[in-house]
């Protein structure tokens, strides 16, 4: 309660002191990246979420672009991450599955992050929330490109209190800039904390063209809801955070509109990947997909994707063509007229598909299991590429208590194809009425080996790099 007492006291300060209130040069948008862990395509009104209201996302989707086809490269945290700040996939920077606190690599300070890309653009860049990209100090957001942290290093479930791992991990650390200032007891506070710092941020740097990244840590479990959301949801807990998580959103979009910054403020609202099904109901809504989190199926890799930005975005309009996080970094560079990184990326501009236009299509990859290609996407078609995958046996009775249940494992042993136009939950195989398009997509596939590699044919490939090591000093 200190904490939250501190946090909101000098935010209180910030808000109020002073009575001028520049706004930022209108060559240069403020940038807010808001990016949920494990929330689910269908766990926003406007995606169809029943049980709670999330009335400030929906009318963020109302104001501007809303993507029904989004993907994420990796189910999985590290690798989604990774993937974002960079534009490029985490398996090309020797980044996989999550990194826990034994961990002594991170990402590669020689990769250049949203962050330092803007950074190097005049902009103040500011990270709040789950990093996951190397607890240690040489891999932190400060080290990153980022002016300013304060947030967890990695998963909030890594603690002694882990329903499956109890006392495998030490005290979770709550950090600001690159030192531990509490260790977390309980979490109920922290979307609000997250909240409180981000509108402090927002307000130190209305003067300057500013680059926000708000990573909520929830919905990831453990669940924690603050005591003003605590039973207000018709589902239970899950749908009190996602509710809490929806109030920050709105009080961001407040203090913009408070400060004048809204007309130039673009807000990015996605997920870094699908819903942690073995949780029951403590995960969320598949929104008719198949599977979850930890699979390339359309439940692990499609998320909800929302662009915001008055008078440069059309309102309420609904994009159907496939992008990926990928296309974020490359997306802003344009926008803010910023140098794209040295080292190769694969993302795109998407700005014309964020306008409601249309792009030429490009082959989008899912990756898995240290650098599995499991699937490639090319507009409306998708390969499924013969792996083993994690699923919910079938009559398991699902928990409401925040205790897993045990996956088993199916392996396909085929290559499947699926129109997403018309069977978006991955139902029916149409690959032996649709030849050339399987041939297309395997062309594909065998690109993304030869760059890539792939651990399930042994392709070494020849485009990647490594992750940034540290070493272990003995005592």
């Amino acid at each position: 309660m200190g904490i939250h007492f501190l946090i909101f006291f000098s935010t209180f300060l910030g808000i109020f002191s002073g009575e001028n209130r520049l706004k930022s040069s209108p060559e240069k948008p403020n940038i807010i990246l808001i990016f949920a862990d494990d929330l689910a395509y269908g766990d926003l009104g406007s995606y169809g979420a029943r049980g709670w209201e999330t009335p400030h996302l929906d009318q963020l989707a109302a104001e501007g672009m809303r993507f029904t086809q989004f993907y994420v490269p990796h189910a999985v945290c590290t690798a989604s991450r990774a993937a974002l700040l960079t534009g490029a996939y985490a398996n090309r920077l020797g980044l996989y599955g999550a990194l826990d606190h034994t961990a002594n690599h991170g990402l590669n300070p020689e990769e250049t992050t949203i962050a330092e890309m803007l950074k190097e653009n005049g902009y103040q860049t500011g990270m709040v929330g789950k990093w996951h990209l190397g607890h240690q100090p040489e891999f932190l957001p400060t080290r990153q490109g980022f002016d300013s942290f304060f947030g967890l290093p990695y998963s909030n479930d890594m603690w002694p209190k882990h329903p499956e791992s109890k006392n495998y991990y030490p005290p979770l650390p709550l950090i600001e800039g690159e030192e531990a200032i509490a260790y977390l007891e309980d979490q109920k506070e922290l979307t609000s904390w997250y909240t409180y710092k981000s509108l402090e941020f927002i307000e130190k740097n209305q003067g300057n063209p500013f680059f926000l990244y708000l990573a909520h840590s929830m919905p990831h479990v453990p669940l924690f809801v603050s005591d003003k959301f605590k039973g207000e949801s018709e589902q239970g807990l899950y749908g009190d955070v996602m509710m809490e998580i929806d109030w920050s959103v709105g009080e961001i979009r407040k203090k913009l509109k408070e400060l004048g910054l809204s007309e130039n403020t673009l807000i990015i609202f996605t997920s870094d990947n699908g819903p942690w099904l073995s949780y029951g109901g403590h995960a969320g809504l598949q929104g008719g997909l198949k599977e979850g989190k930890g699979t390339s199926w359309e439940g692990g890799i499609r998320v909800p994707a929302i662009f915001t930005w008055p008078g440069k975005i059309p309102a309420g309009q609904v994009q159907n063509q496939a992008a990926m996080t990928i296309d974020i970094l490359p997306t802003l560079a344009k926008l803010t007229g910023s140098r794209l990184p040295k080292l190769k990326i694969d993302g795109s501009d998407i700005w014309p598909l964020i306008q409601g236009e249309k792009q030429e299509l490009k082959p989008y990859y899912a990756y898995y299991n240290q650098n599995e290609l499991q699937a490639v996407i090319y507009g409306k078609w998708k390969l499924v590429i013969p792996h083993t995958y994690r699923t919910i046996p079938s009559g398991t009775e699902m928990r409401n208590d925040g205790i897993p249940v045990k996956y088993s494992y199916i392996k396909l042993e085929n290559p499947q194809l699926f129109d997403l136009s018309k069977d978006m939950g991955e139902t029916k195989d149409v690959s032996i009425q649709n030849p050339e398009i399987m041939k297309m997509l395997n062309s594909f596939a065998t690109q993304a080996r030869t760059d890539m590699g792939d651990a399930l044919t042994g392709a070494e490939g020849t485009g990647n790099r490594k992750a940034g090591r540290i070493t272990i000093k003995e005592n």
